[in-house]
């Protein structure tokens, strides 16, 4: 195993290393079973924080190409999930609304990502977890994070 502590070693630079423990903590916490994809709950959670909406602003905000979006889109409205009505202001475009069961789904999901979070802080130090809790807004605040 490389030594993370040696500053010379690229492991040792704190961006590395907050990449990689943000990388195996997303692994961990990340659903298992017949859950929506990440990818999936990313564009149903963007779309109940900022909706209505149009696909073209989801695939911006979601960083992927239109027909990834077109595609997450009518898998979210064949699950119910989302509902698409006409844009007033646009006539070939649509806004796209989570439905009260897409809300629901990504509560439950937040909720279960918070209790796996939960269940690793528990192998933490108190000092340990103290330090985390120190770090929250700092993360917050470099993930885009408003309060």
């Amino acid at each position: 195993m490389p030594d993370t502590s040696d500053p010379d070693s690229p492991l040792g630079d704190p961006a590395v290393r907050l990449a990689v423990a943000v990388g195996r903590i997303n692994r961990r916490i990340r659903p298992t079973g017949d859950g929506l994809s990440h990818g999936l709950m990313s564009a149903l959670s963007t779309i109940v924080r900022q909706g209505p909406i149009r696909p073209s602003e989801l695939a911006r905000i979601e960083a992927v190409a239109a027909p990834t979006a077109t595609r997450a889109v009518a898998d979210l409205e064949a699950r119910g999930l989302i509902e698409r009505t006409p844009d007033p202001e646009d006539g070939r475009s649509s806004l796209l609304t989570a439905t009260q069961d897409g809300v629901t789904a990504v509560m439950h999901a937040r909720m279960e990502r918070a209790e796996r979070v939960a269940r690793l802080l528990e192998s933490l130090t108190d000092d340990q977890r103290s330090r985390v809790w120190d770090a929250l807004d700092a993360l917050e605040a470099a993930a885009g994070i408003r309060h």
